[in-house]
């Protein structure tokens, strides 16, 4: 079986198209995934091949002019690569040790910094599944087949249902990584407008909504019955709430 990171993440860590924190868990995965290991060692072997093929004319010199003209009139405005995994091997045990010590005051940064950084994250997340066309992992209406997709990717029983009726169709399910961890992606739409219900597993006491924007986006985010439940989108807030409701009464 392909690991589900495999489609979300990986080619946009190896062209270097990931955030720092994006890049810094796709990381963590890759310790534990041999797959993406290896699937990341091949792309690289891929690229040295094609670079010492001859596969293309050298440019003349007067078009050579043309472009660095063009370039030298346009200010950078792309990022700088990331770095290759094996930059990351040098700081593999820094990184370990702050893994164990936020682990160990992971509850003392459940603050309102922490929900607000953790909503900025998955509101990212769902901006890059729209950009890159990845929006499902699995695209279906019926609950059966999207919840069994995600069972067996996210690693715990995820709750899946098609409020069509409310005016909330399912149109699949994928998985991401949050912080490092799988989560489970329902993916709804209402008026054409998609929705991303990113679903993980918490210890955390239930809590009401509480909602923010970022970058055009909505989001509420609300914890019940030991799963945390955080619903993106550009529709309007009153469509979010309305799902949260939907969601909070069919648990």
């Amino acid at each position: 079986m392909r690991c589900a990171f495999a489609d979300s993440l990986l080619q946009g860590y190896f062209d270097g198209e990931l955030s720092d924190r994006r890049a810094t868990e796709f990381e963590r995965h890759l310790r534990h995934c041999v797959q993406c290991s290896t699937e990341l060692v091949d792309l690289d072997l891929l690229r040295d091949r094609l670079q010492l093929t001859q596969l293309y004319e050298p440019a003349t010199a007067s078009l050579r002019r043309k472009i660095n003209a063009r370039l030298h009139a346009i200010a950078p405005t792309t990022p700088a690569s990331q770095p290759r995994l094996w930059h990351w091997l040098a700081v593999a045990a820094a990184l370990l040790l702050v893994a164990i010590l936020l682990g160990r005051v992971g509850h003392g940064l459940r603050g309102d910094d922490y929900q607000a950084e953790l909503a900025g994250e998955i509101v990212d997340a769902h901006a890059r599944s729209l950009q890159l066309g990845l929006i499902t992992g699995i695209a279906s209406n019926d609950e059966r087949v999207v919840k069994e997709w995600l069972d067996g990717r996210a690693g715990f029983a995820v709750p899946v249902r098609d409020f069509a009726n409310g005016g909330f169709a399912l149109k699949g399910g994928r998985v991401d990584v949050i912080e490092g961890r799988a989560v489970a992606v329902l993916v709804y739409e209402r008026n054409r407008r998609p929705i991303n219900v990113f679903i993980w597993r918490t210890r955390e006491p239930d809590t009401s909504a509480r909602t923010g924007s970022r970058q055009g986006y909505q989001w509420v985010d609300w914890r019940r019955g030991k799963m945390e439940f955080c619903a993106v989108s550009d529709a309007n807030p009153v469509d979010l709430e309305q799902l949260h409701q939907l969601i909070d009464s069919s648990a």
